[in-house]
C-alpha cells in the first residue's frame, strides 16, 4: 500500500511542476514563420549560398583587370643600375658618357612609383570555371530552398507529435478519472462484502498504471514542446499547446510523381553541369592565352616625387605546352567526376521513386488501418459502457472491467495513433511530390 500512496505522491509532485510551467499556446503557422526566421539549418544553408557566390564573383577575373600599384626605392653604384636609374630620371648629362663614371659611378638614389595592370583577352578555361561556379552557385539556391521545404514538414510532423502528445494526456485522464471512480465503487463493495481484497488490489494496481502512463504522456508533451523549441531555435523551453486537435486531414494521391523540378533533384542536376563545366574547362587549359598588360611608371631621385615618366603597353600569347602530363591527368579526374555525378543524378531519382512509392503504400496502409480503428474504438466503448453497467449492478467480475477499460483506453489511444500516422503519411507525400 505504502507503495501506491509514494507513486500517487510523485505523481502529484510532477503534475505540479508541470502545471508551473509557462503554458503558451501556439499555430502551426507561428511555428513556420518562427522556423523560416530563426532555424540555424535554415542559416547555414544560407551562409552555404553565399560562400558558393562569393566563389561565383571570384570568376569577375576573367574579364576584369589587374590593376597594382608600388613604390620602390634603391640606393646604388652598380655602374648599370646606376646610369639607369639616371636615364629613368631623364637627368642624363654629357658628363655622365665619361668611361670613368659610366665605370665606376657616385652612388644615386631612385625612386619608382608604378602602376601596372593586366586584362585577360581570351582565357577559355576560366569561362568554363566561371560556368562550373554559377551552377554550383544555384545549386546552393536550390538546396537552401529544399531545406526550407524539409523544415515545413519536419514543423508539420513536430505539431502534430505535440497535438497526438496533449491527445495521449486528454484520454488517459479520462481513464484514470474511470479508473478512481471504479476504484471506489469496489472499496464501497468490498465494504459490504460483495467483492475481495484481490480484486480491490487489482483495482489499484490499474490505478496505478494509468497514473504512470499519464505520467509517460505528460513528459511527451514536453519532448514534443522542446522539439518545436529547437527548430525556432528558440532557448526558453516552454511548454507549448496546440491551438487546433488533431483531425484527420485529406488529400489525393492517385496522380502525385516525383517531378524532376524538385528543388533537390534540380540542385543535383547543377552540381552534375558544374562537374561537366569543370571538365571542358581543364580541357581548354590545353590551348593558349591571350593577355594585354601595361604599366605607367614615375621616377625621381627624391621621395614620392615624379619629375620623369614612362609607360609601356603590349600584349603577350603563351602556351604552356606539356606540364609534365600534370594536365593530363587532371582532365581524366574531372572527367570522372563528371560521369560520377551522372549516375548519382539517375540513383537519387530513381531512389526518390522508391521511396515514393512506399510513402504510397504506407498511406493506404494509415487509411485502411484507421477504418478498423475507428470501428474497434466504437466497439470497445459500447463494451466498457454495458460491462461497466452491469458491474454497478454486481453483475460483472472486477477482473472484465477492468479489461474492459484497459482495451478502451488502448484502442482510443491506439486511434489517435493511427490519425498521426494518416496525416504524417500525406504530409511526406507532398514533401516527396513538392515541385
Amino acid at each position: 500500500m505504502k507503495k501506491y500512496i509514494y507513486k500517487a505522491l510523485l505523481f502529484s509532485v510532477f503534475t505540479i511542476s508541470v502545471q508551473a510551467q509557462n503554458l503558451v499556446p501556439i499555430t502551426k503557422t507561428d511555428v513556420l514563420a518562427k522556423v523560416n526566421e530563426n532555424n540555424t539549418s535554415i542559416k547555414i544553408s544560407e551562409e552555404e549560398f553565399n560562400q558558393a557566390k562569393a566563389d561565383y564573383s571570384q570568376t569577375n577575373a576573367v574579364f576584369l583587370p589587374n590593376i597594382t600599384a608600388s613604390h620602390t626605392g634603391i640606393a646604388t653604384t652598380n655602374p648599370l643600375m646606376a646610369f639607369g636609374s639616371k636615364l629613368n630620371q631623364e637627368i642624363l648629362t654629357q658628363n655622365d658618357f665619361s668611361p670613368a663614371l659610366l665605370n665606376d659611378p657616385s652612388q644615386i638614389e631612385n625612386y619608382a612609383t608604378k602602376f601596372e595592370f593586366q586584362q585577360p583577352l581570351i582565357n577559355l578555361d576560366g569561362l568554363y570555371q566561371r560556368k562550373a561556379a554559377k551552377s554550383k552557385m544555384e545549386a546552393m539556391s536550390l538546396k537552401t530552398a529544399r531545406t526550407q521545404d524539409y523544415l515545413a514538414f519536419e514543423v508539420e510532423k513536430a505539431y502534430m507529435q505535440l497535438q497526438l502528445a496533449y491527445k495521449a494526456v486528454e484520454v488517459l485522464e479520462k481513464a484514470l478519472e474511470a479508473a478512481n471512480a471504479n476504484k471506489k465503487l469496489a472499496d464501497n463493495s468490498f465494504k459490504q462484502g460483495y467483492l475481495q481484497r484481490a480484486d480491490v488490489l487489482n483495482v489499484e494496481v490499474r490505478v496505478t498504471e494509468v497514473q504512470n502512463q499519464l505520467q509517460a504522456a505528460k513528459s511527451n508533451v514536453q519532448n514534443a514542446s522542446n522539439y518545436l523549441s529547437f527548430l525556432m531555435n528558440d532557448d526558453t523551453y516552454v511548454i507549448y499547446t496546440p491551438t487546433d486537435a488533431l483531425m484527420v486531414a485529406t488529400l489525393q494521391i492517385e496522380d502525385k510523381e516525383v517531378s524532376k523540378n524538385r528543388s533537390d533533384i534540380k540542385a543535383m542536376q547543377l552540381a552534375s553541369n558544374a562537374y561537366e563545366a569543370m571538365n571542358k574547362a581543364d580541357k581548354m587549359a590545353f590551348l593558349p592565352r591571350l593577355n594585354a598588360f601595361g604599366s605607367y611608371e614615375l621616377y625621381d631621385d627624391q621621395v614620392f616625387q615624379g619629375d620623369a615618366n614612362g609607360y609601356l603597353f603590349g600584349a603577350q600569347l603563351s602556351w604552356d605546352i606539356f606540364q609534365g602530363s600534370k594536365r593530363f591527368g587532371k582532365a581524366k579526374k574531372s572527367k570522372a567526376a563528371f560521369e560520377k555525378s551522372k549516375l548519382e543524378y539517375t540513383q537519387y531519382v530513381s531512389q526518390s521513386n522508391l521511396e515514393l512509392n512506399k510513402a504510397k503504400r504506407a498511406f493506404l496502409d494509415a487509411e485502411n488501418k484507421l477504418k478498423l480503428t475507428t470501428l474497434a474504438l466504437e466497439q470497445s466503448e459500447e463494451s466498457l459502457r454495458i460491462r461497466t453497467n452491469r458491474f454497478k449492478e454486481g453483475l460483472e467480475k472486477t477482473s472484465d472491467l477492468l479489461m474492459a477499460e484497459t482495451q478502451y483506453a488502448q484502442k482510443e489511444l491506439e486511434y489517435y495513433q493511427t490519425i498521426f500516422e494518416y496525416n504524417y503519411a500525406q504530409a511526406y507525400l507532398q514533401f516527396l511530390t513538392k515541385e
